[in-house]
């Protein structure tokens, strides 16, 4: 059996786990054998980082950033999850199976209008998540709201869930905050 016979089959065995006793359909089952070509890097690398993050504007230049700069790294493969083109229909389900086969997950975070804040959950909720977690946190002390382009509530830009999420990931150490890019940047050279 070839490699890319027993990584279609370990994606298959893992989508059909995370569907609930619902069978993939036969798209579904075409795409996940489609997509083995697409993930080769993250299987491939020494270290692949999955980088969450709103895709709106500025934001999605942000996620650039820390995908790039993680990719100047030697043996490293940094992506975002629209990187991954494949049809895939369900977002969960490409969600899911990216997080299993990266070795850290990276958030980066500038508020709590939409972005990734149910990935956020999967962080706390899923211990093996969890432990390859790191999310760079966006503060606002000291802006000038005038200067900040996504119209984010600078007096509350978190959720109590989020919050909270951060508090735990503080804890063990893998809460990076920055304000400007080039502080993102030093957030960046923290995660292992």
């Amino acid at each position: 059996m070839s490699e890319e016979t027993e990584t279609v089959e370990d994606l298959v065995e893992r989508a059909e786990a995370y569907l609930h006793e619902t069978s993939l359909t036969p798209e579904e089952y075409e795409a996940l054998k489609g997509s083995v070509a697409e993930l080769s890097p993250i299987f491939s690398a020494d270290r692949a980082y999955f980088v969450l993050g709103s895709y709106g504007q500025p934001e999605i230049r942000r996620l650039q950033l820390v995908k790039d700069r993680l990719n100047r790294r030697p043996d490293a493969y940094a992506f975002l999850m629209v990187d991954i083109r494949s049809e895939w229909v369900n977002t969960y389900l490409k969600f899911r199976l990216l997080a299993d086969y990266t070795d850290y997950i990276v958030g980066v975070a500038e508020h709590a209008q939409g972005g990734f804040l149910v990935e956020q959950g999967y962080f706390t909720a899923l211990e093996e998540y969890f432990a390859k977690t790191h999310v760079c946190q966006r503060e606002y002390d000291g802006i000038d709201p005038d200067d900040i382009e996504t119209g984010v509530d600078v007096e509350n830009p978190y959720s109590g869930m989020q919050t909270a999420i951060f508090e735990m990931l503080e804890d063990h150490g893998r809460l990076y905050r920055w304000t400007t890019e080039e502080d993102l940047v030093e957030c960046v050279d923290n995660i292992p």
